[in-house]
Protein backbone atom coordinates (compact mmCIF):
# COMPACT_ATOMS: atom_id res chain seq x y z
CA UNK A 1 0.00 0.00 0.00
CA UNK A 2 1.19 3.20 -1.31
CA UNK A 3 0.34 6.09 1.25
CA UNK A 4 0.55 9.81 0.22
CA UNK A 5 1.57 12.14 2.56
CA UNK A 6 2.41 15.36 1.63
CA UNK A 7 4.53 17.98 3.98
CA UNK A 8 2.14 19.80 5.31
CA UNK A 9 -0.12 16.75 6.75
CA UNK A 10 3.01 15.40 8.33
CA UNK A 11 3.54 19.06 9.91
CA UNK A 12 0.05 19.14 11.61
CA UNK A 13 0.42 15.42 12.81
CA UNK A 14 3.58 16.33 14.44
CA UNK A 15 2.11 19.68 15.60
CA UNK A 16 -0.90 18.44 17.36
CA UNK A 17 1.22 15.06 18.82
CA UNK A 18 3.72 17.54 20.23
CA UNK A 19 0.75 19.71 21.66
CA UNK A 20 -0.85 16.49 23.27
CA UNK A 21 2.51 15.15 24.92
CA UNK A 22 2.94 18.91 26.37
CA UNK A 23 -0.50 19.04 27.79
CA UNK A 24 0.25 15.88 29.09
CA UNK A 25 3.50 17.12 30.57
CA UNK A 26 1.69 20.28 32.15
CA UNK A 27 -0.94 18.72 33.93
CA UNK A 28 -3.75 18.47 32.12
CA UNK A 29 -3.41 14.65 31.03
CA UNK A 30 -4.47 13.80 34.98
CA UNK A 31 -7.77 12.73 34.29
CA UNK A 32 -6.84 9.22 34.37
CA UNK A 33 -4.82 9.65 37.59
CA UNK A 34 -8.31 11.38 38.89
CA UNK A 35 -10.57 8.78 38.18
CA UNK A 36 -8.53 6.10 39.69
CA UNK A 37 -7.83 8.45 42.81
CA UNK A 38 -12.31 8.60 42.93
CA UNK A 39 -12.46 4.69 42.14
CA UNK A 40 -10.21 3.56 44.63
CA UNK A 41 -11.50 4.08 47.86
CA UNK A 42 -14.66 1.96 46.57
CA UNK A 43 -12.22 -1.08 46.40
CA UNK A 44 -11.72 -1.66 50.28
CA UNK A 45 -15.52 -0.93 50.69
CA UNK A 46 -17.11 -3.66 53.40
CA UNK A 47 -13.23 -4.12 54.56
CA UNK A 48 -11.76 -4.32 58.17
CA UNK A 49 -8.99 -2.59 58.63
CA UNK A 50 -6.26 -4.08 61.20
CA UNK A 51 -2.76 -2.63 61.94
CA UNK A 52 -0.10 -4.84 62.28
CA UNK A 53 3.60 -5.21 61.48
CA UNK A 54 5.39 -6.60 59.33
CA UNK A 55 6.90 -10.25 60.35
CA UNK A 56 10.16 -10.18 57.62
CA UNK A 57 13.10 -8.67 59.52
CA UNK A 58 13.63 -6.20 62.63
CA UNK A 59 12.79 -2.83 60.86
CA UNK A 60 9.10 -3.61 61.94
CA UNK A 61 7.52 -2.15 58.87
CA UNK A 62 3.96 -0.88 60.15
CA UNK A 63 1.11 -2.73 57.65
CA UNK A 64 -2.71 -2.06 57.21
CA UNK A 65 -4.53 -5.64 56.50
CA UNK A 66 -7.93 -5.45 54.85
CA UNK A 67 -10.08 -8.49 55.08
CA UNK A 68 -14.04 -9.30 54.84
CA UNK A 69 -15.96 -11.13 56.91
CA UNK A 70 -17.56 -10.53 60.12
CA UNK A 71 -15.83 -12.83 62.83
CA UNK A 72 -18.68 -11.85 65.21
CA UNK A 73 -21.12 -12.91 63.10
CA UNK A 74 -20.05 -16.13 62.74
CA UNK A 75 -18.63 -15.36 59.05
CA UNK A 76 -14.66 -16.49 57.86
CA UNK A 77 -13.07 -13.26 57.54
CA UNK A 78 -10.60 -13.04 54.30
CA UNK A 79 -7.87 -11.13 53.66
CA UNK A 80 -8.14 -9.46 50.59
CA UNK A 81 -5.08 -6.78 50.60
CA UNK A 82 -2.36 -5.28 52.33
CA UNK A 83 -0.74 -2.19 52.32
CA UNK A 84 1.99 -0.15 53.93
CA UNK A 85 0.89 2.10 56.94
CA UNK A 86 1.14 5.80 56.10
CA UNK A 87 1.05 6.99 60.12
CA UNK A 88 3.61 4.48 61.12
CA UNK A 89 6.73 6.27 62.22
CA UNK A 90 9.36 3.47 60.78
CA UNK A 91 7.82 3.20 57.21
CA UNK A 92 5.67 5.78 56.34
CA UNK A 93 3.69 3.65 54.03
CA UNK A 94 6.83 2.25 52.27
CA UNK A 95 6.94 -1.33 51.76
CA UNK A 96 10.21 -3.63 50.51
CA UNK A 97 9.42 -6.19 47.93
CA UNK A 98 8.99 -8.79 50.58
CA UNK A 99 6.75 -6.65 52.34
CA UNK A 100 4.79 -5.69 49.27
CA UNK A 101 4.13 -9.42 48.61
CA UNK A 102 2.77 -10.19 52.00
CA UNK A 103 -0.41 -10.71 50.51
CA UNK A 104 1.07 -13.65 48.48
CA UNK A 105 2.60 -15.03 51.84
CA UNK A 106 -1.06 -15.24 53.99
CA UNK A 107 -2.72 -17.16 50.61
CA UNK A 108 0.24 -19.44 50.06
CA UNK A 109 -0.61 -22.79 49.90
CA UNK A 110 2.61 -24.22 51.52
CA UNK A 111 1.83 -21.44 54.56
CA UNK A 112 1.70 -23.59 58.07
CA UNK A 113 -1.40 -22.96 59.60
CA UNK A 114 -1.86 -25.66 62.48
CA UNK A 115 0.68 -26.87 65.24
CA UNK A 116 2.13 -30.50 63.17
CA UNK A 117 3.90 -33.32 64.71
CA UNK A 118 6.34 -35.60 63.24
CA UNK A 119 6.55 -38.85 65.58
CA UNK A 120 9.56 -40.57 65.95
CA UNK A 121 10.26 -42.82 62.61
CA UNK A 122 7.28 -41.36 60.91
CA UNK A 123 8.14 -39.96 57.34
CA UNK A 124 4.67 -37.32 57.45
CA UNK A 125 3.55 -34.45 60.03
CA UNK A 126 -0.13 -35.04 61.72
CA UNK A 127 -1.80 -32.00 62.47
CA UNK A 128 -2.60 -31.55 66.32
CA UNK A 129 -4.19 -29.28 68.21
CA UNK A 130 -3.25 -26.01 69.75
CA UNK A 131 -3.66 -27.37 73.39
CA UNK A 132 -1.47 -30.47 72.62
CA UNK A 133 1.14 -28.80 71.02
CA UNK A 134 1.58 -26.28 73.88
CA UNK A 135 1.59 -28.94 76.38
CA UNK A 136 4.19 -31.35 74.60
CA UNK A 137 6.51 -28.28 74.62
CA UNK A 138 6.04 -27.22 77.81
CA UNK A 139 6.43 -30.62 78.88
CA UNK A 140 9.42 -31.15 76.85
CA UNK A 141 11.19 -27.86 77.87
CA UNK A 142 10.39 -28.90 81.69
CA UNK A 143 11.82 -32.50 81.00
CA UNK A 144 14.97 -31.07 79.69
CA UNK A 145 15.70 -28.21 82.10
CA UNK A 146 15.56 -30.60 85.00
CA UNK A 147 18.34 -32.98 83.21
CA UNK A 148 20.79 -30.22 82.16
CA UNK A 149 19.81 -27.17 84.79
CA UNK A 150 23.08 -25.86 86.24
CA UNK A 151 22.70 -24.05 89.26
CA UNK A 152 26.32 -23.49 90.60
CA UNK A 153 29.51 -23.55 88.99
CA UNK A 154 32.52 -25.39 89.95
CA UNK A 155 33.69 -22.36 92.39
CA UNK A 156 30.05 -22.81 94.23
CA UNK A 157 28.93 -19.99 92.74
CA UNK A 158 24.72 -19.45 91.76
CA UNK A 159 24.61 -19.35 87.84
CA UNK A 160 21.03 -20.51 87.18
CA UNK A 161 22.43 -22.04 83.57
CA UNK A 162 20.01 -23.83 81.35
CA UNK A 163 22.80 -24.70 78.49
CA UNK A 164 20.91 -27.07 76.60
CA UNK A 165 18.02 -25.36 75.06
CA UNK A 166 17.69 -21.83 73.18
CA UNK A 167 14.83 -19.57 72.20
CA UNK A 168 14.61 -18.10 68.74
CA UNK A 169 12.07 -14.48 69.39
CA UNK A 170 10.60 -12.32 66.93
CA UNK A 171 12.60 -8.98 66.36
CA UNK A 172 9.11 -7.02 64.78
CA UNK A 173 7.61 -6.77 68.26
CA UNK A 174 6.75 -3.91 70.07
CA UNK A 175 9.53 -2.98 73.12
CA UNK A 176 7.44 -3.91 76.10
CA UNK A 177 6.78 -7.26 74.44
CA UNK A 178 10.00 -7.75 73.88
CA UNK A 179 11.06 -6.90 77.61
CA UNK A 180 8.64 -9.63 78.98
CA UNK A 181 9.80 -11.80 76.18
CA UNK A 182 13.60 -11.21 77.29
CA UNK A 183 12.29 -11.03 81.19
CA UNK A 184 10.61 -14.78 81.09
CA UNK A 185 13.47 -16.07 78.44
CA UNK A 186 16.42 -15.53 81.39
CA UNK A 187 14.32 -16.55 84.24
CA UNK A 188 14.44 -19.93 82.73
CA UNK A 189 18.00 -19.45 83.09
CA UNK A 190 18.11 -19.72 79.20
CA UNK A 191 21.86 -18.05 77.90
CA UNK A 192 20.99 -18.94 74.15
CA UNK A 193 18.46 -16.36 73.10
CA UNK A 194 18.23 -14.58 69.42
CA UNK A 195 15.36 -13.19 67.34
CA UNK A 196 15.70 -13.32 63.19
CA UNK A 197 17.15 -9.76 62.79
CA UNK A 198 20.16 -11.28 62.69
CA UNK A 199 19.72 -15.49 61.39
Amino acid sequence: MNLELSRRHFLQGAGATAAATSLGAFGFGGLEMAYAASVRPFKLVGTVQTRNTCTYCSVACGIIIYSKGDLTKGEKAEVVHIEGDVDHPTNRGTLCPKGAALLETVKAQTRLQYPMIRKPGSDRFERVTWDFALHRIARLMKDDSDQNFISRNEHGTTVNRWLSTGFLAASATTNETAWATWKVVRSTGMLAFDNQARV
